[in-house]
């Protein structure tokens, strides 16, 4: 039996990875192994959605001429291979043919010593700035919350010592004098409302998690909404039938899709408009924290609206205490939402252009043994 060839040239042998299997599915960032004639050995599931192709197609195929790398990698591959060591190179722009090239970190590393493999490491910018970026505000937002826990419990004491003594003034006072004190009772009140929602950030409790279905939850803050602050929206489900349960507080995330519902109906005004709720799973999407390994993401939950969008000056910071984009707006609402979502060893980001706004949540899926929660 001849051996068959691939595209371009002579078919050469496949050797056996020592890196498939969990560890090169579930890698978040597209890697390509190469073996020494420039073919592609293999490539895993992130680099199959990066070049938008399969895995099988790309076998035995010329990397570089489906990868366009705008450096030079035919001295980095023998630097690597002379060295045995791993190479870096920062920002530099990688195509695919098919859309405009991306800027990218890549890493070039040998596969073992006994191997002339290499494997490239694709780093996408907008990826790894979002995930840092999301990894600060989240500490960010612990820090500032923490603060404000303390300053609302010491502001509130005196807060109700301003309003008994202006209730005590009114008492002396005509009509017109008496709405100067009103003024000031209804203005403490408001504040001392206020600290109570900052309280509750270090009132909530731990999470009690168990096997929950993402789509039961979507349901019932979907009806909820429809009957309430959504009443004027449309609110369309696409939802993967097939995903698995996640691992949560069915309670708190429960909050966080009413939530962002409301958010999105708040931004649509009273003209309305149409709330996306999307489902998916997505196998290669890992998140790495400082204090621990990384977990993987593969549950992606999409609250999309095509309201006016987030002001520019505040999208990136969003998920911080007291950042707000509307006006009288507390800015506590989505610093809690990205809290329990925190707590939950998952990730919340947001997307928002005129006419769309994502909100993306990416959570664990559920151990086999976990508990199910009874439906309702």
């Amino acid at each position: 039996m001849s051996e068959s060839k691939p595209p371009g040239g002579d078919a050469t042998p496949v050797t056996k990875s020592p890196i498939k299997g969990v560890v090169w599915q579930s890698l978040p960032l597209p890697a390509v192994l190469i073996q020494p004639d420039g073919r592609m050995e293999d490539i895993n599931p992130a680099a199959e959605s990066f070049l938008n192709t399969s895995a099988k197609s790309m076998r035995g195929q010329l990397a570089f001429e489906k990868l366009a790398i705008d450096a030079p990698l035919e001295e980095a591959f023998e630097r690597v291979k002379k060295n045995q060591a791993a190479l870096f190179i920062h920002d530099v722009d990688v195509g695919t043919g098919d859309r405009p090239p991306v800027q990218c970190n890549i890493q070039i590393a040998p596969l073992s010593d006994e191997s002339d493999v290499m494997l490239l490491l694709i780093s996408p910018r907008d990826i790894a700035d979002r995930l840092g970026r999301a990894m600060n505000v989240k500490s960010a937002a612990r820090s500032a919350i923490g603060m404000a826990e303390m300053l609302a419990h010491e502001i509130k004491n005196p807060l109700a010592g301003i309003a008994g003594a202006a209730q005590l003034l009114s008492m002396g006072l005509n009509a017109q004098d008496r709405e100067l004190t009103d003024l000031i009772v209804a203005e403490t009140r408001r504040i001392v409302a206020l600290l109570e929602q900052v309280e509750q950030f270090g009132n909530l409790r731990p999470p009690e998690r168990k096997a929950v279905n993402i789509h039961d939850l979507l349901d019932r803050a979907r009806r909820s909404a429809l009957v309430g602050f959504a009443a004027n929206m449309l609110i369309v489900e696409d939802y993967d039938p097939s995903l698995p349960p996640t691992f949560a507080d069915g309670d708190q995330l429960l909050q966080v899709f009413l939530n962002l519902l409301k958010n999105a109906a708040e931004a649509a005004g009273p003209k309305g408009g149409v709330i996306r709720l999307h489902t998916f799973y997505e196998h290669s999407l890992r998140l790495r924290r400082k204090d621990g390994p990384g977990n993987a993401l593969p549950l992606q939950v999409e609250i999309i609206d095509d309201g006016p969008g987030l002001p520019a000056e505040i999208a990136e910071q969003i998920f911080e205490p007291f950042v707000s984009g509307r006006e009288n707006g507390t800015g506590l609402g989505l610093a809690l939402v990205s809290k329990i979502i925190s707590d939950h060893d998952g990730w919340i980001a947001v997307d928002s252009v005129p006419g769309r706004t994502v909100f993306k949540i990416s959570l664990p899926v559920a151990p086999k043994d976990a508990k199910e929660t009874e439906n309702t």
